[in-house]
């Protein structure tokens, strides 16, 4: 739990520092095993959303973090970074509007604590 927790506060910082956009963190724990933490942002241009994702591996990387992959940074409309305990996703506006990722994970945390009340 600490360790997610240390990593999802890794990624939200090095997002803050390059002005990520409309930044939520959802805790998945009690849906999925894929991981503990999702992160969705958005960026500015293709440019931006690589550079946040680069932000992200650059600043994994010096703190030792074993697991850090991506994908779509080459297109850099959506890019995926997945530090294992954590996934974040960065994406253009119009792509998040369109996959609307937080509807698809925010009414199934909330099902899951209503079940647990």
């Amino acid at each position: 739990m600490q360790k997610s927790q240390n990593l999802a506060k890794l990624a939200t910082d090095a997002l803050h520092d390059l002005k990520a956009l409309d930044l939520i963190t959802l805790d998945i724990r009690d849906v999925t095993t894929l991981a503990d933490t999702m992160i969705i942002c958005s960026g500015r241009s293709n440019r931006h959303v690589k550079s946040l994702a680069d932000s992200i591996v650059k600043s994994a990387k010096q703190n030792d973090v074993s697991y850090v992959k991506t994908e779509g940074e080459k297109e850099g409309d959506w890019v995926i970074v997945d530090l294992a305990d954590v996934i974040v996703h960065i994406m253009l506006p119009t792509v998040r509007s369109f996959y609307n990722l937080e509807d698809l994970w925010e009414p199934l945390q909330d099902t899951k604590k209503q079940n647990i009340k």
